[in-house]
């Protein structure tokens, strides 16, 4: 290969890369707005059904401590790892933890909800945020509740 074909492949194999990666941005940006639309629709949901909220508390990566947060809302999975906030904001509640924490609390920033929750953890399991959400509204059970519900709405 000489020294002008070279510089031609890696510059086609840089374009196929950019390629990639700005495909790989459009599809997460399309996913996180049809989570954001979700979480706004669960939240409204959560409103008009006088769904009880909760104060929200966060957990230490170590899983030990427990710490208080200003935050309100709801858990969306069994562990309180996972939360959305009355203002409809998804939250991941792990946090580094420790002396400064445990006295004066913390303040998860909210993260961009996940179409799947769970998917690439290494148990194995995930789930849909719909499903998820849906089963909260539905009392935890998963049975499909009221058909006067609004239904989720679909991507």
């Amino acid at each position: 290969m000489s020294e002008p074909d070279g510089r031609t492949w890696r510059d086609q194999r840089q374009q196929a890369v950019r390629a990639h990666a700005d495909a790989d941005a459009r599809r997460r940006a399309a996913e996180q707005a049809e989570a954001a639309k979700l979480v706004a629709w669960f939240v409204a949901e959560a409103t008009r059904r006088g769904l009880r909220t909760t104060r929200l508390v966060a957990r230490g990566y170590d899983g030990r401590g427990r710490y208080r947060t200003r935050l309100t809302g709801w858990y969306v999975d069994r562990a309180e790892t996972r939360a959305v906030d009355v203002d409809g904001r998804f939250h991941l509640l792990t946090v580094p933890g420790g002396l400064r924490a445990r006295l004066f609390g913390v303040d998860p920033e909210p993260s961009p909800a996940p179409l799947v929750v769970g998917a690439g953890g290494r148990d194995g399991e995930s789930i849909p945020l719909r499903t998820l959400l849906t089963r909260l509204l539905d009392g935890g059970t998963g049975e499909p509740g009221p058909s006067t519900r609004p239904a989720a709405p679909r991507g």
